[in-house]
């Protein structure tokens, strides 16, 4: 049985962020779940979440949450799984909170923290940790950088074709 991914978004305005990641594991054929749940407002439901997690299948979490963005953290302290946050764009700070409560955690409670709205690294990270025990994984992603870099090296081209009118 393949590992799946649980998404935990703080609040459902954080859905249309998070479709990306959405996307990407779509992509890869990863499975995942998805739950809203606050760290705030609903701690014993995030809790059991995150203690339940490897029991029903899970490899890796992500939590998506903006503000004050505990849920990451509060994620991670109850399970050994790994935790990728997400920090949202969701405050006057331009997500800078969201950055700084999700990537400064204390000693022992790690969470892998990706860029500010970035849903779809997020989920490349989670598809990354799994696919270390999963070969067919770990050939989709190198297919995948291989394909990203022949579409970088034909825009290059383009580029040089574009630029033949100034020489």
């Amino acid at each position: 049985m393949h590992k799946k991914v649980l998404v935990v978004l703080g609040s459902d305005s954080d859905y249309e962020v998070m479709r990306g990641c959405f996307a990407q594991l779509a992509r890869f054929g990863v499975p995942f779940e998805a739950a809203v749940c606050s760290a705030h407002r609903t701690p014993a439901q995030a809790q059991a979440l995150a203690a339940e997690a490897a029991a029903e299948g899970f490899g890796v979490i992500i939590a998506a949450a903006g503000k004050a963005a505990h849920l990451a953290g509060v994620l991670a302290a109850h399970t050994t799984l790994p935790v990728v946050g997400v920090p949202i764009k969701s405050s006057a700070l331009d997500g800078l909170d969201a950055l700084l409560s999700t990537v400064q955690m204390p000693k022992g409670v790690p969470v892998a923290t990706v860029a500010i709205d970035g849903a779809d690294n997020a989920a490349l990270l989670a598809v990354q940790m799994l696919a270390l025990s999963d070969g067919r994984l770990a050939e989709r992603l190198a297919q995948a950088k291989r394909d990203m870099a022949q579409e970088v090296l034909q825009k290059s081209g383009a580029l040089q074709d574009r630029l033949a009118e100034f020489r």
